[in-house]
């Protein structure tokens, strides 16, 4: 896949000028729009936010991301929702704040309190996210939805720990949401908020096994399913445990570029998800160590549709640049 590059052209060494990235981002808005037609009005409440960009789904996510290829647009996924100073890991406020910024699939973390409710949190101990302490699972919801979340540096915010429901619904016709499903979660309880809010068409479900995305593809037969798949023959036994291609997105991993790979899975219609997020070896941290941002734009081109990141801003200013 291409970067977008309609109103776009190299000079040199120079940089875009401002007018170039307007057109830029012009162009973005218009595909975009034409790749995602509008969703029905939600309720004042969940309209309390607004977004300055929208990825919608309606009818089917594939053709969505079928659409976008067609127009050699690649996407950014943020990381736990793209936090940033002052903006905390897994909440509706950093959510918010990302759409503003850019367009972006937002990938979270659903645990489950003590007493079944669903929410956004990555850690199984409260600690090192918010001003509580011990273990996520162990404590109810009528004390989480009091705790303040931190953010990536440690500093308390205003911000507490969301319900899934309500991100689920905030959610409808602004964005794609990528579900990691901790251990806490049940399945059948994420599922069941999905399907009560017929949300199959906006959702990325997560598997790290064959087993995994089977059970969920069971359980939620239109939902689209992030698969590591590294071979041809990955992608032959998810079909053979009855997935078909156009459900699964291919998660290929966080280190070695595979352009024979990406091609291989374009061809039978399986969309690429390359991840350049992690911990301290991530290549998010070598680009913001050595300054080569260019390289996002270099996984577009050779063929990644959706980039995971935790710099989804230096990911997306590399993809209009």
């Amino acid at each position: 896949m291409q970067v977008l590059a309609l109103l776009v052209s190299k000079h040199g060494d120079r940089q875009p000028s401002q007018f170039v990235r307007r057109l830029t981002i012009a162009a973005l808005c218009f595909l975009l729009i034409a790749c995602s037609p509008p969703s029905a009005a939600t309720d004042d409440e969940e309209r309390s936010t607004k977004s300055a960009w929208s990825i919608a789904s309606v009818g089917d996510l594939n053709r969505l991301f079928d659409c976008l290829e067609e127009k050699n647009i690649a996407l950014i996924s943020a990381h736990r929702g793209g936090p940033a100073p002052g903006y905390p890991e897994n909440a509706l406020e950093t959510m918010q704040a990302t759409l503003q910024r850019l367009p972006a699939i937002l990938e979270i973390d659903v645990a489950a309190s003590a007493d079944g409710v669903l929410y956004l949190m990555h850690d199984e101990t409260l600690d090192r996210t918010t001003s509580g302490a011990g273990a996520a699972d162990a404590a109810r919801w009528s004390e989480l939805n009091k705790l303040f979340l931190k953010d990536g540096a440690g500093a308390l915010t205003a911000f507490h720990p969301p319900r899934f429901a309500y991100v689920l619904r905030w959610a409808e016709g602004r964005t794609i949401l990528s579900i990691d499903f901790k251990r806490s979660a049940r399945y059948e309880d994420v599922i069941a908020e999905i399907e009560s809010q017929q949300a199959d068409d906006r959702v990325i479900l997560i598997a790290y096994t064959l087993a995994q995305a089977r059970r969920l593809h069971r359980l939620a037969p239109q939902a689209m399913i992030s698969l590591t798949l590294e071979a041809q023959s990955d992608l032959n036994a998810a079909i053979a445990a009855g997935i078909a291609a156009d459900r699964l997105i291919a998660f290929t991993g966080v280190e070695e570029l595979r352009p024979r790979l990406f091609s291989l899975l374009d061809n039978q219609g399986v969309e690429v998800i390359f991840g350049t997020l992690g911990g301290r070896d991530s290549i998010d941290r070598a680009i913001a160590a050595n300054g080569d941002e260019g390289f996002y734009a270099e996984l577009a081109e050779a063929g990644v549709d959706i980039i995971a990141t935790d710099r989804p801003d230096a990911a997306q200013q590399s993809l209009a640049a």
